[in-house]
């Protein structure tokens, strides 16, 4: 497996706007991308650019939420997942599974618009990790 670019690192939150006013008033982050639901997987995104990657700023969208769980446990939120980038998910996939991990799903459709899975933390040093097929118009 060779590690990809960091894509982002998902910050879960019981608020959106509260987080916007935070990483905006606070972390002085100047471009802020419009929220927007998430209904298949049960949440509302919204994107932070930094200068080098983004914070994707995840919040519950309804009562079967898998946020909700992560959120009962951290009530003010905190980091949820990295995520990195990978030439052909697919691939990924594979080589994760032959080495032991477990992939939590198939691939699917993430908040990029492009193929994503994640890794249980328990195989990935504790964090929960996304993989993401690089966005097409990146190359």
């Amino acid at each position: 497996m060779k590690l990809g670019r960091l894509n982002h690192i998902g910050v879960a939150t019981p608020s959106i706007p509260d987080s916007i006013a935070h990483w905006r008033d606070v972390m002085g982050a100047t471009k802020i991308h419009e929220p927007f639901d998430m209904p298949a997987q049960g949440v509302k995104v919204c994107f932070v650019d930094t200068p080098n990657t983004q914070i994707e700023l995840i919040e519950p969208l309804g009562a079967g939420s898998p946020i909700h769980g992560f959120l009962a446990k951290n009530p003010l939120g905190g980091q949820h997942h990295v995520c990195f980038e990978v030439p052909d998910i697919h691939a990924a996939k594979a080589e994760f599974e032959a080495m032991g991990k477990k992939v939590l799903g198939e691939p699917r459709i993430g908040a990029h618009g492009t193929l994503i899975f994640f890794v249980h933390p328990k195989d990935m040093g504790g964090m929960l990790t996304e993989i993401m097929e690089t966005p097409k118009e990146a190359h």
